[in-house]
């Protein structure tokens, strides 16, 4: 019997760490939040549900995105989140987790699904932030934070990435041919206006023709 009882008492007792908080119902009923530290609770009566308010990175996997301009991608990102209201984590949502998981790739598909493939290339940070704002609104009342969110990997079809590259390397040759432009144009400026500084020198122009005898 002594045995039992010092199993109660002791099942009765809870440590938390400093990162853990420690959400108390009494029969059901939500009593207060507690912790970190020593917490003690009425055997029988009262249960403890622990939380971790330590930042959660999740992996958002990858979404099926088809942009403005009728673009398909795949598009995966990184959501980092962690709870501020145990309380609401607990009694507002039946899980957290898998909530904020579903709803960061909902709102994937329906930010990116706003732009067109350029933008979205270009504009990662503004949509990135945009993410944030909007999935930090929406799971507020779970009593979740939402500090970041960051877009990792955009993949195109294969023929998208073709063409892409076919339009790369169109852009390398035309900058190509205009640095030769631009050098042929130096050329013929430096020549014209050494024949010029020739004709207006006589003495210079003997000088040159003299040079060039010398050499044949």
């Amino acid at each position: 019997m002594a045995f039992v009882v010092g199993m109660i008492l002791i099942s009765s007792i809870k440590i938390l760490p400093e990162w853990d908080r420690g959400v108390v119902l009494r029969f059901g009923r939500f009593q207060g939040v507690r912790g970190p530290g020593l917490i003690i609770l009425i055997p029988g009566v009262e249960r403890m549900i622990r939380v971790d308010t330590r930042t959660v990175t999740m992996d958002i996997q990858p979404q099926d995105v088809i942009t403005q301009d009728n673009v398909s991608m795949k598009v995966n990102a990184v959501l980092y989140f962690k709870i501020v209201n145990p309380e609401a984590a607990i009694n507002n949502i039946e899980d957290y987790y898998f909530a904020t998981s579903q709803l960061a790739q909902t709102t994937l598909r329906s930010v990116l699904g706003k732009y067109e493939m350029d933008d979205l290339l270009s504009n990662r940070d503004k949509i990135n932030h945009s993410l944030q704002e909007i999935l930090d609104e929406a799971t507020e009342p779970w009593g979740i934070k939402v500090t970041a969110v960051e877009m990792k990997q955009i993949d195109l079809p294969a023929e998208m990435q073709r063409a892409m590259a076919r339009q790369a390397e169109a852009e390398r040759e035309r900058r190509a041919k205009v640095i030769s432009d631009e050098g042929e144009l130096q050329r013929s400026e430096k020549l014209a206006e050494a024949s010029r500084k020739l004709s207006d020198s006589p003495s210079a122009l003997q000088l040159a023709y003299l040079q060039a005898l010398g050499e044949v």
